[in-house]
């Protein structure tokens, strides 16, 4: 990259933490990022959730936002809404896409008009009939809050009896949850960088499900990249993710999750318009296992800043 291109992306504000329920993830990949962006001369302040950040380019401090906030607050549209007014660039998605993605409910019923592979899901609100459920979908199940990110109140259900317990812990976290057929078989990750799907890691979590601690802390997770699939299969997978990832509206960088079934099917889980980029992160995995270094990775995120 030349200095000019450098130059030309002004003062840039790294916007970290917030008070979401992922702000310990967001500190640890804002520092990875704050690095690189050091290395690579770029003029940078850090900046600790929404509502300073927001004060700050009110008084005309940024010139364009380098968006790692997690969860709500920073990734669900609403920080993308307040840059626009302002007319300042920031990375990733836009509001719809960040809106519609952070939403998992509302992604499912979109891939679903779409024809997209998405497991069947109930939707449990305050007052839920937990046999109803059971009854239609089977067992055994996933229990996740439909509006919060890093496996963050989720449970994997075996027995009918505790399916009711499972999604009260969510609705600690959202009083939307989303309750999915498990999909048996392995679980796959699909990096989106400037429209180019990167190569797919393979999970496999030493625990029933890829959860916080199997994310963040216990490093026991097995990553393959290369996936193990058939050079045709990958490519017909990373089709699929791509289109996923378009048609809720995201851009930019970003990363679809699925998993196989044991015929082979893939079925599509979430998007996730703002992952993580800590040591442990699945983007910065995808990226070096094509050639780019982590300082490349951060500069192509902020080139993909906009203010639509």
């Amino acid at each position: 990259m030349r200095r000019e291109e450098i130059l030309a992306m002004g003062h840039v504000a790294l916007v970290i933490g917030g008070d979401s329920a992922e702000r310990e993830v967001s500190l640890r990949g804002g520092e990875a990022v704050a690095r690189a962006l050091e290395a690579l001369g770029v003029q940078f302040s850090v900046v600790d959730g929404p509502r300073r950040l927001l004060e700050q380019i009110a008084a005309g401090h940024y010139d364009r936002v380098f968006n790692l906030l997690h969860g709500r607050g920073g990734e669900d549209g609403a920080l993308q809404g307040a840059l626009r007014i302002y007319g300042v660039p920031v990375t990733g998605s836009g509001v719809l896409g960040s809106a519609l993605t952070m939403d998992k409910l509302q992604t499912k019923r979109i891939w679903m008009a779409c024809g997209l592979p998405t497991p069947p899901w109930r939707l449990a609100t305050a007052a839920f009939d937990a046999p109803a459920i059971i009854e239609a979908l089977g067992l055994p199940l996933f229990v996740k809050p439909a509006r919060e990110g890093s496996s963050i109140g989720m449970s994997r259900v075996d027995r009918g009896e505790d399916l009711g317990p499972a999604i009260v812990r969510a609705q600690e976290y959202d009083q939307q949850v989303l309750i999915e057929r498990l999909i048996d078989g392995p679980e796959f990750t699909a990096a989106v960088l400037d429209d180019e799907v990167l190569p797919l890691i393979g999970l496999k979590p030493a625990r029933e499900f890829y959860d916080y601690a199997a994310k963040y802390s216990s490093g026991d997770t097995e990553y393959r990249c290369p996936c193990g699939l058939p050079e045709a299969q990958e490519a017909t997978l990373a089709r699929l993710c791509r289109q996923a990832f378009g048609v809720v509206g995201a851009r930019g960088w970003g990363r679809v999750d699925l998993m196989l079934d044991r015929q082979g099917q893939p079925w599509l889980l979430e998007v996730n318009t703002t992952p993580g980029m800590t040591e442990r992160s699945l983007v910065p995995k995808a990226a070096k296992a094509a050639g780019i270094e982590f300082e490349e990775l951060v500069w192509r995120i902020l080139k993909t800043s906009r203010a639509d």
